[in-house]
């Protein structure tokens, strides 16, 4: 008897991912629970229940610490913001094919169209595909399709989305399209059966068909593996549906020539293996009974190897130049170190360890020899193609370390598949340097792939574009006046800098970038600065914000006043000169002004007959205006009284400016509410309204008792020195 078994057997790409992500957790030691089980095998469930792994029947069930585990099949949307709702952490191991599903139905609405599933109604993927929609129709069978249709024609005529349960079979596909597109008149159908499914099915069939019995393998509860059994039967009378090698029964085969091997999507190879053992060993066995020994049953029972098959043996021994690995065949399997992993930096004993079970692809065969080249590298690469298809599908962002740089773009890695990233999509400006991006790891999403020539196409500026977009949502969605951002500066102009706050830009004019008056917004920042601003208004229709910068608790005048006090001595700096006196800077952005009366503790012509510009002295604040943000210092303060010597009107001249010393006008602490250093107000030191003959009129006011309105025989105009005359005063 010949056993002939399927190269489809076992599982397919999405249950294979979703039990490597189980292992995964595992080996990273976290606390994992499965949501249902992971897939239809009771065998693979123990094994992950012995590790560790528990399955909750609900999100209300998930331990606050775990990794909740999706199942291969899929939940309702509804089950994700639960766990969501819970904080819980998401290990996503839907199917790809299940979850373009998925996006299909949940489209539905927009489309305004209601959703028709085809497929078994209490199968979780169905289940799962029910909660992404509103209201869907679900048939399990074509006849079930068509008698709906009939009893309403009015039906017919509403606008569908039909999809399809991924392990449904063909004719149910081909069947409910004819029913379709024959009576309704505005249907769209998504061809959802899982292409590594119909090539199963197909197999199957087509075994079915040349062998005299048929053996699938699988869970009883698996969809899957049931229709697999349903598909060989119609070619086949003679079919077992067994869960593992001891389900059995080897009288079926009695006087069998050529039985067929298949397996669910969800059956590990471990088993599959096991009962092609058992059938091959044990019924060949009774069939040569003393005629044959054991040994030669087994190696003829063993499958001759073919180039690019993939086999698993177990690691016998780790070389300088080769791993050995015992096949279970007359052939002395070796994998070179370079075809063991992609990674060249990588060492043997990191990846595998003596006893290990390794899967491989057999290289070449050498029949003289008896030895095997194997690798491992080839069949990861082989994985990652099936990934890197999914992914693309998906629409997924993945994240890979760019290698080199190319002619028009850049290339990175992902697990061993190169990706070409055209300069257009890297982010970086039109002639802007590419090679920044080697040895980074940037995050992409794949645009196009093509198996047959190797070529895959990804790109940056998508993945930047859409978290830039999803960036400025929230920013929009949680804006409001008052709030504060740490932003970046991200261009100036000459009345303002425009900063971004996470994904919008928002314009801190020059009035609020500083206290002190400035000429442009460089005085204060640049390009690339990193400053804290706050919301003023905002316009969400004409996606305009304007932000501050300056605070009240950076106001210098706010700062001087809980620094100083009337009466204290404070070091100053004079920056501005004066016919009635001196500016002196108290602190960046405050000034005082000490009026020429109180620079001496005599009578000065003018104030730089004393002072300089950029001279350092000591002065006494003798008074603070808060309201007109004015401040008065004075010099003489701190000098020794100088005794009166002359005459009596001369004494007289000395104290009339002291008596003036509380009506002086000062700078102003803050910018456009009153003058700055350099600027001359004409009400601070009205010289037009001084006779010439008198003492100046800008060492104070008018109205106020100067020493020129002190009685003749103090202080006679005749007296006055020759330095107040009218061709020396200062111009208004």
């Amino acid at each position: 008897m010949n056993v002939i078994q399927a190269q489809t057997a076992g599982f397919c790409f999405g249950v294979d991912r979703a039990v490597a992500m189980v292992e995964r957790a595992v080996r990273e030691g976290k606390k994992a629970v499965t949501l249902g089980p992971i897939i239809h095998n009771r065998h693979v469930v123990r094994h992950f229940a012995a590790l560790g792994v528990q399955e909750i029947a609900s999100p209300d069930d998930a331990p606050p610490d775990a990794a909740v585990i999706i199942r291969s099949h899929g939940v309702p949307r509804a089950v994700y913001e639960a766990l969501r709702e819970r904080g819980a952490e998401i290990i996503d191991a839907t199917c790809p094919f299940v979850a373009r599903i998925h996006k299909i139905v949940a489209s539905a609405a927009e489309r305004e169209r209601r959703v028709i599933i085809i497929g078994t109604r209490s199968h979780p993927e169905v289940t799962a595909i029910a909660g992404w929609c509103a209201d869907p129709l679900i048939f399990e069978t074509a006849e079930e399709l068509q008698k709906w249709a009939f009893e309403d024609t009015n039906r017919c005529v509403l606008p569908y989305l039909m999809v399809f349960q991924t392990t449904s079979t063909q004719n149910l596909w081909i069947n409910c399209r004819k029913i379709a597109k024959k009576l309704f008149t505005n249907c769209e159908i998504f061809d959802t059966i899982c292409e590594a499914t119909e090539k199963r099915q197909e197999e199957a069939l087509e075994l079915a068909a040349r062998c005299d019995a048929m053996v699938v393998v699988g869970d009883a509860s698996s969809s899957n593996t049931g229709k697999l059994a349903a598909i060989c039967r119609q070619q086949c009378r003679n079919v077992s549906l067994v869960d593992c090698a001891d389900d059995l029964d080897l009288s079926r085969f009695s006087g069998v020539c050529t039985v067929g091997l298949t397996a669910g999507a969800s059956t590990p190879s471990w088993i599959i293996k096991e009962v092609n053992k058992k059938m091959s060993e044990e019924i060949k066995v009774a069939e040569t009974a003393g005629e044959e020994n054991f040994a030669e049953l087994l190696e003829q029972s063993i499958k001759t190897l073919n180039n690019g098959d993939k086999v698993t043996g177990i690691v016998t021994a780790i070389g300088a130049t080769e791993i050995q690995v015992d096949l279970g065949t007359k052939h002395a399997g070796y994998i070179p170190i370079e075809q063991l992993s992609s990674d060249p930096d990588v060492k043997p004993e990191d990846i595998v360890k003596v006893g290990d079970e390794i899967e491989v692809v057999v290289v070449r065969v050498n029949d003289v020899e008896g030895t095997a080249a194997l690798s491992k590298k080839r069949l990861e690469a082989g994985k990652a193609w099936d990934d890197i298809e999914a992914l693309s599908e998906e629409g997924t962002v993945i994240e890979a370390p760019v290698t080199e740089e190319n002619k028009g773009g850049v290339v990175a890695n992902y697990k061993g598949v190169r990706i070409f990233l055209p300069a257009s999509q890297t982010g970086i400006p039109k002639g802007g340097d590419l090679g920044e991006l080697v040895n980074q790891n940037v995050q992409l999403r794949i645009t196009e792939v093509n198996r047959a020539r190797k070529r895959v196409v990804g790109s940056i500026r998508d993945v930047a574009r859409e978290a830039r977009r999803a960036a400025q949502e929230k920013v929009w969605s949680e804006i409001e006046v008052g709030k504060k951002y740490l932003g970046k500066v991200k261009s100036l102009t000459s009345y303002g800098a425009f900063v971004d706050i996470g994904g919008v830009d928002g314009m801190v004019h020059v009035s609020e970038l500083s206290w002190n008056r400035i000429k442009t917004p460089a005085d204060v920042v640049k390009v690339g600065d990193e400053i804290e601003v706050f919301v003023i208004s905002y316009d969400p229709e004409k996606h305009k914000i304007s932000l501050g910068h300056r605070t009240p608790e950076t106001n210098p005048w706010t700062v001087f006043q809980e620094k100083y006090h009337v009466g204290d001595v404070v070091p100053v700096k004079i920056v501005k000169l004066m016919t009635f006196g001196a500016f002196a800077e108290i602190m960046p952005g405050i000034d005082g002004l000490i009026h020429i009366s109180q620079i001496e503790n005599r009578r000065i012509g003018k104030p730089e007959d004393i002072l300089s510009e950029g001279q350092e002295i000591e002065v006494k604040i003798t008074d603070i205006d808060a309201e007109h943000k004015r401040i008065s210092l004075s010099r003489r303060a701190l000098l020794e009284p100088e005794a009166p010597a002359g005459k009596p009107e001369e004494a007289a001249e000395e104290e009339a400016p002291a008596e003036a010393e509380e009506n002086v006008l000062v700078a102003s602490a803050a910018p456009g509410e009153a003058p700055m250093v350099g600027e001359t107000v004409v009400e601070e030191a009205p010289v037009e309204e001084a006779p010439a003959e008198e003492a100046p009129a800008e060492e104070a006011p008018a109205e106020e008792a100067p020493a020129e309105e002190a009685p003749a025989e103090e202080a006679p105009a005749e007296e006055a020195p020759a330095e107040e005359t009218a061709e020396e005063k200062p111009e208004a």
